[in-house]
């Protein structure tokens, strides 16, 4: 199983970007997803998550600004940032929890990352 994450990059302050996470592989189902990131020299940190029945959570750093969401029929998660700001720079990391096998239970799965850079 692979998770795949692209859209990151560099933006001005106030701007936007669309993150996406492609899972891919042997999938018998996936249950929560989510966006963490790492700004630098600090931890990992939650942003958003959302259930298999579409329930969100937010950090309260991101609410109003992010959206995420996910299209099951293409095992895709997405986060929409909005209103960027340079403290919103981080590593972002997308996260599943899926079965690979009927008789296995759900595990965590983990992107490579996507570098999101806000400028002032």
């Amino acid at each position: 199983v692979q998770l795949q994450a692209s859209g990151g990059g560099l933006v001005e302050a106030g701007g936007s970007l669309r993150l996406s996470c492609t899972a891919s592989g042997s999938i018998v189902s996936i249950n929560a997803m989510g966006w963490y990131r790492q700004p630098p020299g600090k931890q990992r940190e939650l942003v958003a998550t959302i259930t298999s029945g579409d329930s969100t959570n937010y950090a309260s750093s991101v609410k109003g600004r992010f959206t995420i969401s996910r299209d099951n029929a293409k095992n895709t998660l997405y986060l929409q940032m909005n209103s960027l700001k340079p403290e919103d720079t981080a590593v972002y990391y997308c996260n599943a929890n899926l079965q690979t096998r009927i008789w296995r239970p759900a595990d965590d799965y983990w992107g490579q990352g996507t570098q999101v850079t806000v400028s002032s």
